[in-house]
């Protein structure tokens, strides 16, 4: 009777074998975590969204939302995580990535939906667009003619 209360159904987790799988997400991912023994709080902010979005991965996500993802990360640790969000788009991962950082929104999406007071503002081809288009849909203002 020593095998727990569910016999069969739950199987014993493997320390080699967990460590093994998560150190090949994080590969896939690009990510430079140096030990999987640390504790997650002694990790940069660029490594811990890494692990965040490898526990997703991990769990089987189809789609992984980010908010604000680079929000009080320095300069290194944002092109981390923005480099991040790339491998994950060209691994054929949906992924959402809310932020106000018009910069960083450029850098990584196809498309931009612009929300303002709780309503769509725009839905935006990055190819397409502007910073400028995107800040009038922002703030509701449209663009000085010629400014597009």
């Amino acid at each position: 009777m020593g095998r727990g209360p569910l016999p069969g159904l739950l199987r014993r987790l493997s320390d080699p074998e967990m460590e093994r799988e998560a150190r090949a997400t994080l590969t896939r991912l690009g990510a430079d975590v140096p030990s999987l023994r640390r504790p997650v709080a002694g990790l940069s902010g660029g490594q811990r969204q890494a692990v965040a979005v490898g526990r997703a991965l991990l769990w089987g996500s189809r789609l992984v939302i980010l908010d604000e993802p680079t929000a009080a990360l320095g300069v290194r640790q944002t092109a981390q995580v923005l480099e991040l969000v790339r491998r994950l788009a060209d691994h054929g991962q949906a992924v959402i990535f809310i932020s106000h950082s018009l910069p960083d929104v450029f850098a990584v999406a196809d498309r931009i939906c612009v929300l303002r007071l709780g309503s769509n503002a725009g839905d935006f081809a990055v190819r397409e667009t502007s910073s400028q288009e995107i800040v009038a849909a922002m703030t509701g203002s449209l663009p000085a003619a010629g400014a597009m």
